[in-house]
């Protein structure tokens, strides 16, 4: 009487691709190295690569990563969320902002304000820099606020699909 011995190979853990669909805890912190955002002790966060979800330079740093895996990179000021450019800061005119929103807003600077894209399927920030002294028009910087700026990402990949 012959035994037959079934061999097993462990199987290999997935690796994150260019269009994977990933869960995964992440923290992000800014040049001081307090979190900016951070999942961790909390939900995972459920994200696919390519959709513009994070920036391209972190998901390039995600890629190759296995199920499991828990890396923290540096990025370089401006590789991020790009440097800092100084056409993004711009005056709006206090009648287009009456147009596109509540015409008795009253702007600090400091706020963030909420603007739709030429095409209305999107929208885009602006945060308040000035208000024109006779609040005719308010100085928006257009830039993301870590523009320019080196951050530290840290990620544990849960799952890749």
């Amino acid at each position: 009487m012959s035994s037959v011995q079934s061999i097993t190979s462990p199987v290999a853990p997935a690796l994150v691709q260019p269009d994977s669909f990933l869960t995964l805890h992440y923290r992000m912190a800014g040049p001081d190295g307090k979190d900016i955002i951070s999942t961790f002790g909390g939900k995972p966060a459920t994200l696919s690569l390519g959709a513009g979800e994070l920036s391209p330079a972190i998901e390039q740093r995600l890629l190759g990563m296995a199920e499991g895996a828990r890396k923290t990179f540096e990025l370089p000021a401006g590789a991020a969320f790009g440097d800092r450019n100084p056409e993004l800061i711009q005056w709006v005119a206090r009648k287009l902002l009456n147009e596109l929103g509540d015409p008795d807003e009253k702007y600090q600077v400091g706020d963030v304000v909420q603007f739709p894209t030429p095409d209305g399927q999107g929208q885009y920030a602006g945060a308040v820099q000035q208000v024109g002294g006779a609040g005719d028009a308010v100085q928006f910087d257009f830039n993301h606020p870590l523009a320019g700026q080196p951050v530290t990402f840290e990620a544990f990949v849960i799952g890749v699909l």
